[in-house]
């Protein structure tokens, strides 16, 4: 057991994270197995903020940061609805602690990689915000404005978490295009239609039946069917995007990962879409609204995928002096 001394114990408090780099290096794969972490905890919460909308859990602790006003934990009185509530906001902090996770391991990494350590913060201050966005929904009474920026917050979570997952995996050389610039553009607009359906998806929750509590909880003054049927058109967008991306990656003989991930993304749409579909003629059950939600965020990071296999990332190779160099160099 090492010796803690009185100057570590002041540089481990001065800065907790470079006293542990100093003294820790992880494997490649544990930090990628944090950085997995995070982007696992990132879904998770798409899925529980899932299930306090659907079971009108969404006012079960009336106030924030406390969840009543003489109580910061839920009490027996709030029944079911303040157990889901404040279980939610209590995943929060495991959330916390997988970013933690995340960039405690990305800063211990030797050598030093800068926009690895970034994407850590940049999940932390996104999870940081949304968690007082979120105490601003329930204060303004499930606002669905409000919720909509909630889900999109989450979203961009899931994004940063992705792209740092995908970083762990690669070097820190510059990208090199694996395919054409038209095809990239075609992915990029395949990404800015995922975009779109994300956002037209969160009126369509803003504007349905489920408003997140049993009491009366504002809606958005939208047509629920027309919204619903543009998101269903660019649902088909998305999968017409990416049959045709996959076809001219066939034809051009592509790398394996491009396709195989676009081939995977395409079987999530071709799920998601019979989920919709169903949940659509059966009056929006609740399992399969949550199931959908849990299928929007895998979309989404699927997409992300797809967009980062088109460029790949070597780490560079160290060259070590060989037995003929060393001796040529001890000769000189």
């Amino acid at each position: 057991m090492p010796k803690v001394t009185r100057a570590d114990a002041k540089a481990a408090l001065r800065n907790p994270l470079a006293f542990i780099a100093a003294r820790w290096t992880p494997e490649p794969r544990t930090v990628q197995r944090a950085a997995m972490s995070a982007v696992v905890m990132s879904v998770l919460i798409v899925v529980t903020g899932g299930a306090v909308r659907l079971t009108g859990s969404g006012l079960g602790c009336p106030t924030w940061p406390k969840c009543t006003e003489n109580s910061l934990t839920a009490t027996s009185e709030m029944g079911v609805h303040g157990v889901i509530e404040f279980g939610n906001r209590m995943l929060t902090y495991v959330l916390c602690a997988a970013v933690g996770w995340a960039i405690i391991a990305a800063r211990s990494q030797k050598p030093y990689r800068h926009g690895l350590v970034r994407l850590g913060w940049a999940q932390f201050w996104i999870v940081m915000s949304n968690a007082v966005l979120g105490g601003i929904v329930v204060l303004v009474g499930l606002n669905p404005y409000t919720v909509a920026a909630h889900f999109v917050a989450t979203s961009a979570l899931i994004a940063v978490a992705t792209v740092m997952w995908q970083r762990t995996r690669e070097g820190d050389t510059a990208p090199r295009p694996l395919v054409g610039k038209a095809v990239r553009q075609l992915v990029w607009f395949l990404t800015a239609a995922a975009v779109l359906l994300i956002l037209v998806g969160t009126v369509v929750t803003g504007a349905g039946p489920h408003a997140g509590d049993s009491s009366e909880v504002e809606r958005m003054p939208v047509d629920w069917e027309t919204v619903s049927k543009l998101h269903a058109v660019l649902a088909w967008i998305v999968v017409t995007l990416t049959f045709a991306l996959w076809f001219v990656l066939k034809a051009i003989d592509a790398p394996k990962s491009p396709l195989n991930r676009t081939r995977e993304l395409f079987l999530i749409l071709l799920a998601q879409g019979v989920i919709g579909y169903v949940q659509y003629f059966t009056d929006l059950p609740e399992v399969l609204v949550g199931l959908h939600m849990f299928g929007s965020a895998v979309m989404w990071i699927w997409v992300l995928r797809v967009a980062l296999s088109l460029r790949e990332r070597p780490e560079v190779a160290v060259d070590l002096p060989g037995p003929a160099a060393e001796a040529t160099l001890t000769k000189a």
